[in-house]
């Protein structure tokens, strides 16, 4: 009996315990208190207004306009028209906005319509956009690049994109180590096909002015150096400011990289079979293929590998729609299976060296799209790899090879030193 008092006792005591805290324990302010504090003046940043303010991020979506997504977001029809022309001020046209664009909506409270917007134009290009009254101002801000020097290098297994994807990503991730892959590939368009010449155990090195931008998105501000290991051989480009020519790419005599052909029809696009003997997808036969078929998307530019006059355009049976060019050393070339040709490009036009002359397609004796490319010497097909072999270019004048040989060491210094970030020895 004493026990069970002893416990009726302690309910009691808690009991009173739990009435008395609630009793005297402050009611915490419902929303509409808590914006009246809000709307009462509470300090911008202060807790009240913190946990007012709403924001959120939409995306322009293809076909929509920007009227659509402001209405989308709660901006009424009026509000929409100012902001348009509040950013039409800051020289931004509503009519050429990219899809996907992320834009920013933020509200002094939840449910109202937006006070503030912020349009991220490009990765280091905002619009903000602040509410006055019924009226809208808008300021741009561009967002800082930094730039620094890195020194990076592999070696090729498969391609060029491989190569970049095992040894350059952790300094160009992203589509940046991609870049990478097409610069090189530009600079070296007059020495090396980055489709085929390429062999495994090759290697490249790269010294690269890298741009980084907000948020770690990385770019290829330029290619300062970089070589190629073929087959044991070196093939080097080292960009020179020349006092006489615009900045350019020689080689380590100081010869320029640019030659009379380039190596290739196409930018940088994986063949799909080579000169020689192969099993012809059609015939069902071994038929001697005599050329090169790069394979690329339907409509991709075919450009003319050098200077010529186009002997012929037009239809040619299984080459479907072929261009003859014929160049200034007497060498013809001989693009097939295009979808059509460049307009002005008919027999008799001249044309110039990387200048678009036809687009790739899947005309005449054709699996899939990809173009047929063959170099012609006497009228005998040879093999492009062999015939346009380049010889070197112009070399820069007397006057500028020492100042030249001195760059090309500091160049070369760098290039070869371990991968990462590098300091340039000062001139």
């Amino acid at each position: 009996m004493k026990n069970r008092s002893v416990r009726a006792t302690g309910y009691i005591a808690v009991a009173l315990l739990v009435v008395a805290a609630l009793r005297f324990t402050p009611e915490l302010p419902d929303n509409h208190r808590a914006a009246d504090v809000l709307q009462q003046g509470a300090p911008s940043g202060s807790p009240a207004a913190l946990v007012q303010r709403a924001s959120r991020t939409e995306r322009l979506n293809r076909g929509e306009t920007l009227i659509g997504l402001l209405k989308r977001a709660g901006v009424t029809d009026g509000a929409a028209k100012e902001v348009i022309r509040a950013a039409t001020a800051s020289a931004v046209d509503a009519r050429y906005l990219k899809a996907g664009m992320p834009v920013e909506f933020t509200a002094d409270s939840a449910g109202e319509e937006p006070s503030e917007m912020v349009f991220h134009l490009g990765v280091d290009r905002l619009l903000h956009m602040r509410r006055s009254g019924t009226s809208w101002t808008s300021r741009e801000e561009r967002l800082p690049w930094k730039t620094d020097t890195v020194s990076v290098g592999g070696t090729i297994h498969a391609n060029l994109y491989q190569a970049m994807d095992s040894s350059a990503a952790a300094f160009f991730p992203g589509h940046g180590k991609d870049e990478l892959a097409w610069a090189l590939a530009d600079i070296f368009e007059y020495r090396v096909d980055m489709s085929r010449d390429l062999q495994e155990g090759d290697g490249f090195r790269a010294l690269v002015e890298r741009s980084v931008g907000p948020g770690g998105v990385t770019r290829v501000s330029k290619v300062l150096a970089a070589t190629f290991t073929l087959s044991g051989t070196d093939v080097s480009a080292i960009r020179f400011d020349s006092r006489t020519a615009s900045a350019g790419y020689y080689d380590a005599e100081g010869k320029s990289l640019r030659a009379q052909f380039l190596r290739a029809p196409l930018e940088f696009r994986r063949i799909s079979s080579t000169f020689g003997s192969r099993f012809h997808p059609i015939l069902g036969r071994w038929k001697d293929h005599k050329g090169t078929d790069y394979a690329a998307s339907m409509g991709t530019p075919v450009r003319a590998i050098g200077d010529a006059v186009v002997l012929r355009a037009g239809w040619a049976g299984g080459y479907g729609n072929m261009l003859e060019l014929r160049h200034r050393n007497g060498f013809v070339t001989r693009y097939g299976h295009l979808r059509g040709f460049a307009a002005g490009v008919r027999a008799g036009a001249r044309v110039s060296i990387a200048q678009t002359v036809a687009y790739v397609g899947t005309t005449g004796r054709s699996t899939g799209p990809h173009l047929h490319f063959e170099v012609l010497v006497g009228g005998v097909q040879r093999d492009s790899r062999v015939a346009l072999r380049s010889t070197a270019g112009e070399p820069l004048g007397s006057s500028e090879r020492g100042a030249f040989q001195a760059h090309r060491e500091r160049m070369l210094a760098s290039l070869n030193s371990t991968s990462g970030v590098v300091r340039l020895a000062a001139r």
